[in-house]
């Protein structure tokens, strides 16, 4: 195996450079290497590495892959080592047929940056075919009185191997007639003649049976007979001869089987058996055996199977008219394929990749290659995607082309596309290949959560039991995966001193509200707090809401009446201002409910004392917030030092009690003045059993509403 390296010998190296959108894309003078066939199938044939001036991992970092234009896999990169190996074991006659050399041309590929260089494999031949001849038996028809000297063509040996490996040499066995002559034709191939050494004598010897061998060139070489019987004739003087020498016709690849190709025509001049004239195939090889076939009566060449233009664009056949006297006459027929749009452009896909992140900038998502084995305008491709897709196709060298996107993508606006590669050939019906791609756009946390409202209100009533659900919140968030699983927790107070933690909890995963304690609608009557949510994924994007709870009251107090009065009657209007004892004083500080009245009664009419009983009972209500649901409380017993020496003389000093009833709610300050209820003042001493109100002594009962 031999190496041609692609940095050197330096003269010889082509490079050029094309940017696009910050991909270079590198070509160069073709890397030749060679391998010899039936090698191995692992063996070594050259280190690209080395060859390139590459690191030991670039390869690898660079994802170098090889692609040869028939879209086999006939190297094999090792990107670790660097070193190229045979995939397979290679057969140059498979590959290329008899054409010498036989090379197979392929790129490789490397990707950030993008760049391709161009190579060539030579596969080198091995003596692995003997040669063949097609017939094992050559007759030749010789008249008795050809002179000597005469040398007659003979059919040439088949040999798949080129080169020296091929047929370099034809013998014969010795005989007193006969030698072998050789003689090289137009094509670089030689083939055997056949020279007459002696005259022969049909009356002494009718017929002669000869061994005809062919030799390659290899080493040892190779070889392949056939018996050539020779049959002596009379004399027949006239030959066949064609009406042209040369025949052209043309023949479309999409001709049926059967059809007629081309007829030839040779004529003989001598009369009888002598002139009849059978054509038949001369050196042909076995692809034209396999396609052509001739009328031996009419010369008619028929199609025995489809034409390619792909595979083989024009045949030589050899045709060979006998008369019936043995003598002949050769002619070539020149069939040229016209080609047909019949192969619709390929697609073949280098590299592929599905995902893309959203937001990322420029990205490449596909390497292929495209190819028509059509020629002419049937050859000719067009290349595109979709309209409105933000995806472009940019050409590279060499038929190789990017699907790449055309900027930043939104998952959120769409996280999945379908692009559809179209190649169209500009033949006549215009054929094309379709090859879709399914890209998908992978998220990244660009979207922070959504309350679905700025502010929530919030309704409890008070004494609630612990751990009840008072109420939920909820963010979305557009992202998806982890990016968009939100974690909810509650803000720290604006007031410091507010015991938030104490009184309110949140669940993290669904926002759900919880009060931790029972709220007392008389100590706090509304809750405000902040909560904020939190994306999970990187970086953590948040928002915040507003969440107010408002505490409704429950009827948890019972009514009461702290509505106690004292009055003190004064006999006449002797002192304008009367000053409360100490003891009232300290009462009435005590209990700030506690109102001391002074009346004097000699000059007030009764009116007038329960106007002034019903506005001080007014006042009281409106300081203290009675309950919602009405009840009565009558304080009991008589108000010690309460008796107030006012003139000096010795006053009259009275203790009075009321009962007030309140029916309303909590905000009334109305009240109705009922019948005054008399005391029984009898009923005041000891074992008296009043059942209205045994408590109320020298005092007047008034009932407010």
């Amino acid at each position: 195996m031999e190496a041609g390296g692609l940095c050197c010998p330096r003269q010889r190296q082509v490079l050029f450079l094309v940017l696009f959108g910050g991909i270079y894309l590198a070509g160069s003078g073709f890397g030749q290497y060679s391998v010899t066939e039936e090698t191995e199938r692992g063996s070594f044939v050259v280190n690209l590495a080395k060859d390139l001036g590459l690191g030991d991992q670039e390869l690898v970092t660079r994802g170098a892959r090889v692609v040869f234009d028939d879209n086999e896999h006939h190297l094999l990169l090792d990107s670790h080592t660097g070193d190229l190996l045979t995939n397979e074991q290679l057969d140059r006659e498979k590959l290329c047929g008899s054409t010498e050399p036989c090379m197979l041309y392929f790129q490789i590929l490397m990707n950030n940056p993008f760049q391709i260089y161009r190579a060539e494999l030579r596969v080198r031949d091995i003596n692995d075919h003997s040669p063949v001849f097609q017939d094992k038996e050559i007759v030749l028809k010789i008249l008795e009185n050809t002179a000597e000297g005469t040398s007659f063509q003979l059919e040439r040996a088949q040999d798949s191997d080129g080169g020296l490996n091929g047929i370099q040499n034809y013998t014969i066995n010795p005989n007193s007639f006969f030698y072998v002559k050789i003689s090289d034709s137009d094509e670089g191939m030689i083939y055997p003649e056949l020279v007459l050494d002696k005259a022969l004598d049909r009356e002494k010897q009718q017929e002669l049976s000869l061994t005809l061998t062919a030799l390659d060139g290899g080493s040892p070489p190779r070889s392949g007979t056939a018996t050539i019987r020779i049959v002596i004739l009379d004399i027949n003087d006239n030959a066949p001869e064609f009406s042209q020498a040369i025949y052209h016709t043309q023949a479309p690849e999409n001709s049926q089987v059967g059809s007629i190709i081309a007829k030839v025509s040779a004529e003989d001049v001598d009369s009888g058996v002598y002139a009849d004239i059978s054509y038949s195939f001369f050196d042909a090889s076995e692809d034209i055996r396999t396609t052509f076939q001739i009328n031996p009566y009419s010369g008619e060449i028929v199609l025995r199977v489809l034409l390619d233009f792909e595979i083989v664009k024009s045949y030589k056949i050899k045709i060979q008219a006998v008369d019936g006297g043995g003598l002949s006459a050769r002619c070539m027929v020149l069939v040229e394929v016209l080609d047909t749009n019949d192969n619709p452009p390929e697609l073949i896909m280098s590299s592929l990749s599905n995902h893309v992140a959203e937001n990322s900038p420029e990205s490449i998502l596909a390497v292929f290659k495209i190819k028509d084995r059509d020629s002419g305008e049937n050859g000719k491709m067009l290349c595109y995607i979709q309209d409105n897709l933000p995806f472009l196709l940019r050409p590279s060298v060499e038929n190789f082309y990017m699907l790449m996107t055309e900027g930043a993508l939104d998952r959120e606006s769409k996280a999945e596309y379908n692009v559809t590669i179209t190649v169209t050939d500009l033949g006549s019906p215009r054929l094309k290949t379709e090859h879709n791609v399914t890209v998908m756009v992978s998220d990244v946390n660009d979207n922070a959560p959504a309350f679905t409202q700025t502010s929530y209100t919030l309704f409890v009533r008070e004494n609630n039991s612990p751990a009840l659900h008072i109420g939920s919140v909820s963010a979305t968030d557009r992202d998806a995966g982890a990016n968009a699983q939100v974690t909810y927790s509650l803000l720290p107070p604006q007031d410091p001193q507010l015991p938030l933690a104490s009184l309110v909890s949140i669940n993290a995963d669904n926002g759900q509200l919880f009060a931790l304690r029972a709220l007392d609608y008389e100590a706090l009557r509304v809750l405000e707090f902040g909560v904020g949510a939190v994306a999970r994924g990187s970086p953590a994007l948040s928002s915040q809401a507003l969440v107010r709870v408002l505490v409704l009251d429950a009827n948890d107090n019972s009514p009461f009446v702290l509505v106690t009065l004292h009055v003190l009657l004064v006999d006449g209007f002797s002192q304008p201002y009367l000053p409360l004892p100490e003891a009232a004083a300290d009462a009435a500080q005590a209990d700030p409910l506690t109102v001391y009245l002074v009346i004097a009664l000699a000059s007030v009419s009764s009116l007038f004392l329960f106007s002034v009983l019903a506005f001080v009972a007014v006042r009281l209500c409106r300081r203290n917030r009675a309950a919602w649901v009405g009840g009565c409380s009558v304080p009991e017993g008589h108000f010690p030092g309460h008796l107030v020496d006012v003139s000096g003389t010795g006053t009259l000093s009275q203790s009075y009690q009321y009962e007030v009833c309140l029916t309303g709610g909590s905000g009334t300050s109305e009240f109705k003045f009922l019948k005054p209820i008399v005391p029984n003042i009898q009923a005041q001493g000891p074992g008296s059993n009043s059942e209205e109100n045994p408590t109320f002594r020298n005092s007047f009962g008034f009932t407010f509403q």
